[in-house]
């Protein structure tokens, strides 16, 4: 059977673009692989929980595995295909460290700003706390911006796993002014989202909102 990854049947219109199954729905299109989608309404259920604890999506199957976590799924099909990771041993774990450094060292600040800015934005304390996560996040930037440098992709020339999960983390600041900051991420941003999988992943990661909601 094809890989199935489990996703929201329906999210609010502020997230629509930023669930986290567009990250495997980038990496099936990167590859040529063709994929099922189940679609739930609730994330909570105990038949959910029972593939994922935490109760998030996405979630992955094929006919030997079936995992949780954007990372790890993404690995997975990359792996099966036998693209998006270098076969040469030094390259191939470049490109590892900065799936690890995306999701580890990254993902966190860009997350704290989210969460301080729009899920803590009615708290009293949250105006003043935003200058100092902010900030946290443009130093982080910082050092990825430099770590990039001229580069085309974060280790050359090539289109790695790492790309995929460093621009799908950096993606959830499009339009910021953190981002806006930072000309060669920016840029590298959009490199990577005008990819013609990324294109194609997000039309179908869209389409999904115009389906009725499942009974």
């Amino acid at each position: 059977m094809n890989p199935t990854i489990t996703t929201f049947a329906w999210v609010p219109e502020f997230a629509r673009g930023y669930v986290r199954d567009m990250r495997p729905r980038w990496a099936f299109e990167e590859v040529g692989q063709p994929y099922e989608v189940d679609l739930i309404t609730d994330s909570k259920c105990p038949e959910h929980r029972r593939f994922q604890p935490f109760g998030q999506v996405p979630t992955y199957r094929d006919d030997d595995v079936a995992i949780f976590e954007s990372g790890a799924i993404v690995l997975r099909i990359a792996e099966c295909a036998g693209k998006l990771i270098p076969v040469e041993p030094a390259a191939r774990m470049r490109a590892l460290q900065w799936v690890a450094a995306a999701l580890n060292s990254v993902e966190p600040y860009v997350m704290a700003l989210a969460t301080n800015d729009f899920f803590e934005a009615d708290h009293d304390w949250s105006k003043a706390r935003h200058h100092k996560v902010a900030d946290d996040l443009k130093t982080r930037l910082a050092d990825l911006e430099a770590a990039l440098g001229d580069r085309l992709w974060l280790d050359g020339i090539e289109f790695t796993v790492g790309d995929l999960m460093m621009i799908s983390v950096l993606g959830a600041l499009r339009g910021t002014p953190e981002l806006a900051s930072f000309p060669k991420l920016s840029a590298y941003v959009t490199r990577g989202e005008s990819r013609p999988a990324h294109r194609k992943a997000m039309a179908d990661h869209m389409a999904t909102f115009d389906v009725p909601v499942p009974a």
